[in-house]
């Protein structure tokens, strides 16, 4: 949890569990060559004159113990008091990280509140990932030192070096469901079922924790030959994952649901579920949406979004010679004396046309059309995007040049023919492009 040089801020409400952790710390940081930096204390407002008592209670404990004090007050929104009072805590730690104070938050979690977390979330019908429970270490920087110790050990040791601490009324407040678990199934489960019930939970989230960690490794392999990052999003061909074995489909949809979503909450069940369905069904067109994210069907490719996440590109003059971004690729411009390497460059004949007329570089628009080199016709964009199956999100970004109402070339589908060059001819106009999505 701790190497040498690092710096540790102990999370502290006051309660028993964290003053013990401070305690701990300040006696076995140093054994580790790790620094104590200081207390973290977040103020929730929602005691009153308590929680200001709580907080000159810790702002006392960090001059008793000679440590930088840090407090920041949350102002929590209306609904889930519980899940919007974790949010608040853990960007104020995050905060702390960033800005150089520490680089691991510890907090106070026993292995009790573990057994909590455990039947939490069994009750709320959360899979493997979830039953894992707390994390002892997490990629964010939180660690939990207590979390093999039982609230009884933590007391004793309170009570054996003379050390107060504070109750929160809260912890008893049967409005919320966390407290109604601990003072009511929990000691019912103690004395019908099993004495030992929460050391039981906790062995079941260390067993989890373990299959999880081997998961995620695997899960990170496939993940690198069958996803695609591209323009803040991540797609994947259908097939790829409808072909998987279910548990490892699951697993893949959810790692992609971590990787546009961030840290943010995992998905439900039934949110993978319908993702599945999406992959597993007839190609073409269909669209998800649910808490603030797109999954989008189109053709054989499916693509995890954030809601509105997608890139949008303005009409741009183009000077010659340049270089213009869009979407994620780079476009070049540059006139030659005639064709000329490399070959995969695109060549407009200039002959005929006098002063090189304004062009523009821009995106696709309903009812475009013009008349590919090599075709025997005009045809639409949306007729050549159906036929190529190029997937709707990547119309928007897809380049296309212009002289006024007229196009003159198209990604992948080619120069127009009335401005193809020819061989030996010149001067033309080269256009190619770099970095070009896939996704």
């Amino acid at each position: 949890m701790l190497s040498p040089g690092d710096r540790v801020i102990a999370a502290v409400s006051g309660g028993p569990d964290s003053v013990c952790l401070l305690d701990v710390l300040h006696e076995l940081a140093p054994a580790v060559d790790a620094t104590l930096a200081g207390l973290a204390h977040l103020n929730h407002n929602l005691r009153g004159e308590a929680s200001r008592d709580d907080e000159r209670f810790v702002a006392a404990l960090a001059q008793r113990y000679g440590l930088e004090f840090y407090r920041e007050e949350a102002n929590l929104s209306e609904g889930n008091l519980e899940e919007s009072a974790r949010q608040a805590r853990r960007a104020f730690f995050a905060r702390l990280i960033r800005i150089g104070a520490a680089t691991r938050i510890a907090t106070g979690h026993t292995l009790d509140d573990q057994a909590e977390t455990v039947l939490f979330r069994l009750l709320r019908g959360s899979g493997p990932g979830g039953l894992s429970g707390i994390l002892p270490i997490t990629a964010e920087g939180l660690i939990r030192p207590l979390l093999e110790v039982t609230r009884a050990d933590v007391e004793e040791h309170l009570r054996s070096k003379g050390l107060s601490w504070r109750q929160d009324a809260t912890n008893l407040d049967a409005r919320f469901s966390r407290n109604r678990l601990r003072q009511e199934l929990l000691p019912l489960l103690r004395r019908e079922w099993n004495p030992r019930i929460s050391e039981a939970l906790a062995r079941y989230a260390e067993i989890a924790h373990e299959e999880e960690r081997w998961w995620e490794a695997e899960i990170g392999r496939v993940a690198a030959n069958v996803l695609e990052h591209a323009d803040s999003g991540i797609a994947f061909e259908a097939k790829s994952i409808a072909e998987l074995p279910k548990a490892m489909a699951r697993r893949l949809i959810r790692h992609a649901f971590r990787q546009v979503r961030c840290a943010e909450a995992p998905p439900d069940f039934e949110h993978v579920e319908r993702v599945l369905d999406l992959a597993e069904g007839h190609p073409g067109e269909g669209k998800l949406e649910f808490d603030g994210l797109e999954v989008i069907r189109s053709f054989d490719r499916l693509r995890l979004q954030r809601a509105g996440g997608q890139i949008h590109t303005a009409d741009t003059p183009v000077s010659i010679p340049g270089r213009y971004p869009f979407g994620n690729a780079l476009v070049y411009f540059e006139l030659a004396d005639a064709l000329r390497e490399p070959l995969d460059c695109v060549s407009l004949k200039l002959q005929g046309l006098g002063e090189l007329p304004p062009l523009e570089l821009r995106s696709w628009r309903v009812g475009d059309r013009y008349h590919p080199v090599g075709k025997s016709r005009d045809y639409t964009l949306h007729e050549l995007f159906q036929r190529a199956q190029v997937p709707s999100w990547q119309r928007h970004v897809w380049p296309i040049v212009a002289i006024g109402s007229r196009i003159v070339w198209v990604r992948k589908f080619g120069v127009a023919s009335e401005f193809a060059a020819e061989s030996g001819t010149g001067p033309v106009l080269r256009i190619w492009e770099e970095n070009v999505p896939s996704g």
